[in-house]
């Protein structure tokens, strides 16, 4: 209904709508960490993606954020696997353009990506063992597949601001090494 998508659309800039006891009125208030700060974090994601050019990822948040403020779980989840894996592509093709060619895969560009340093196996970021934070997260967001009824809320919502956290993160990074 129109009530729950305005509701998801509050509760994705931050806010949720509470009530006050014993008066029973709703009032809005912060929905989140203030270290999340998702609604910023967003805003950040999308300028630097404009900023690099990478127009397809930012494609697929768009259309991750429309199906989850919907909720559309099983599009939104599938698009946000597709974006964050858009994102690392368009990182290894922009840093390492000649090495990128020989890889055909994204797990093999992501894997390009921890041996040129740009994500970092010290940090267990990824590493070759499958056993890394990106690696994780990408079974992860796997993990229920992009069919109905496969996922809720939460766990939507959960994919949603690690994609945003991770993608922001590794968008910095390249945007602070130049």
């Amino acid at each position: 209904t129109e009530s729950e998508s305005f509701l998801r659309g509050l509760a994705r800039d931050g806010y949720v709508v509470a009530t006050e006891e014993p008066s029973g009125r709703p009032y809005l208030r912060a929905a989140l960490p203030d270290e999340i700060n998702l609604p910023a974090t967003d805003d950040e994601v999308h300028s630097l993606l404009k900023h690099f050019n990478f127009f397809t990822p930012l494609g697929h948040l768009d259309q991750a954020i429309d199906a989850h403020t919907r909720g559309d779980w099983a599009a939104a989840n599938a698009q946000m696997r597709t974006f964050l894996e858009g994102v690392l592509d368009d990182i290894a093709k922009h840093e390492f353009p000649a090495d990128v060619e020989n890889r055909k895969t994204s797990e093999n560009r992501r894997t390009l990506l921890a041996e040129k340093g740009f994500l970092s196996s010290s940090r267990n970021e990824m590493t070759t063992d499958g056993k890394s934070f990106v690696s994780g997260l990408f079974k992860m967001l796997n993990s229920d597949g992009s069919h109905p009824g496969l996922s809720d809320e939460d766990h939507s919502t959960f994919r949603l601001h690690l994609v945003l956290v991770t993608s922001r993160t590794v968008l910095r990074r390249l945007y602070f090494k130049h």
